[in-house]
């Protein structure tokens, strides 16, 4: 019997990274993790293509919710299964895991409790919580899968962590970069807020042509972007003029708010807070349109949830950033004070694992929270892919 929407599961998702910065996989935890949430969650349309092609890493707190009907649900090939140390001491624990493994899936053992010897068990890899920075002692047996650390909290804690041998990064690190390190390329960032203002100001196509052609990585990388997946053009464009004239500016704006965030250096890593900046705006457009929101106001969500990254990208405070651009007042009000409609939005996709309180305040169930999760994922990995 499927769950009513109001009584819908809360799921957290966070993205794991590697070392070079790329998305690899997607931290999982359902709120209520017993048959009929994980039925609800993971029967859901299309869950598996809308996440394509990262794994997820399923925490699983409990063995006994795992039962046939929902391993039906799970992909050995796409799953993931994050066991809890203290699930593989209990009675009948190394059973369950040999059934596990058995089926196929792969099995990283959360190391953070005390009471397991990894190498007790056929393991793909070990799991560490690093909320308060990476141990300074950590054994990591050679198992056939990467190690996985999550909850790290900065760059610092991040690069600790690589150091110790984890493959596989998640948490709020890169909102949290190295002070010594400076913002990158603060030139073609200034070229780009340039832009955003001449199309707030509705500039004539040749000014924003001009401003353009005047930043070659900024010109290679919109062309990139405006014929990749997460655009889909039905031809491929060829000029900025062409992109101007066919597109048109609503999608034109879009392309310069990502590309804020875009590698300037072609041979360097990608920018984690590309991915972050897409997701966020994504997941506010979507949210806005489920709860009716005209088109105008869809993009005015999308446009906060791309800017409130910013900070964090050029090492400015938000209210310089803001005095620079003509926002609309809903816009402002959000990035500012988290105040207003907008400002809502924000603040519940700021959260990690909102609780049902801050949903409903927003008019949100628990459906609508996934359903937008899962097309604001959707969109940012095609952003990261193609940038």
């Amino acid at each position: 019997m499927p769950v009513p929407a109001a009584n819908f599961p809360l799921v957290e998702i966070q993205p794991i990274a590697s070392a070079r910065n790329e998305w690899t996989g997607l931290w999982t935890r359902v709120g209520s993790f017993d048959d009929a949430s994980l039925t609800a969650v993971f029967s859901y349309p299309d869950v598996f293509a809308a996440l394509a092609p990262l794994d997820l890493v399923l925490r699983v707190p409990s063995l006994d919710a795992l039962t046939p009907p929902v391993f039906e649900l799970l992909p050995r090939a796409r799953v993931v299964l994050a066991v809890g140390a203290a699930e593989l001491t209990q009675e009948g624990g190394a059973m369950r895991l040999s059934e596990l493994e058995q089926r196929g899936y792969r099995v990283l053992v959360d190391v953070s409790q005390p009471g397991v010897v990894a190498r007790d068990y056929r393991l793909y890899g070990q799991a560490l919580n690093c909320r308060d920075g990476a141990p300074a002692e950590v054994s990591l047996l050679p198992l056939a899968g990467p190690h996985f650390a999550y909850n790290i909290p900065d760059q610092a804690a991040a690069d600790a962590c690589v150091a110790a041998g984890f493959a596989w990064l998640s948490g709020p690190y890169p909102c949290h970069p190295l002070p010594s390190v400076p913002p990158s390329d603060g030139t073609s960032r200034k070229r780009l807020l340039t832009l955003l203002a001449l199309l707030a100001r509705d500039a004539d196509n040749d000014a924003i042509e001009k401003q353009l052609r005047q930043d070659p990585a900024l010109s290679y990388h919109l062309l990139k972007l405006a014929n990749s997946a997460a655009f889909a053009p039905a031809v491929r464009i060829t000029s900025f003029n062409h992109a101007l004239t066919l597109l048109g500016r609503r999608q034109l704006e879009r392309w310069l708010q990502l590309l804020l965030y875009s590698r300037q250096n072609l041979d360097g890593p990608p920018n984690l807070l590309l991915p972050l900046a897409a997701r966020r705006a994504a997941q506010m457009e979507t949210l806005a349109k489920l709860r009716g929101a005209d088109r105008d106001a869809q993009d005015r969500a999308f446009m906060t949830g791309v800017f409130s990254l910013l900070p964090v990208l050029l090492d400015m405070p938000m209210v310089e950033i803001v005095t620079e651009l003509l926002l609309h007042v809903e816009v402002e009000a959000a990035l500012l004070r988290r105040e207003g409609p907008l400002g809502g939005l924000l603040a519940l996709c700021e959260t990690p694992a909102p609780v049902p309180a801050q949903l409903a305040e927003l008019g949100i169930d628990g459906q609508h929270w996934w359903e937008s999760q899962l097309r604001a994922y959707h969109w940012a990995i095609q952003v990261a892919r193609n940038l």
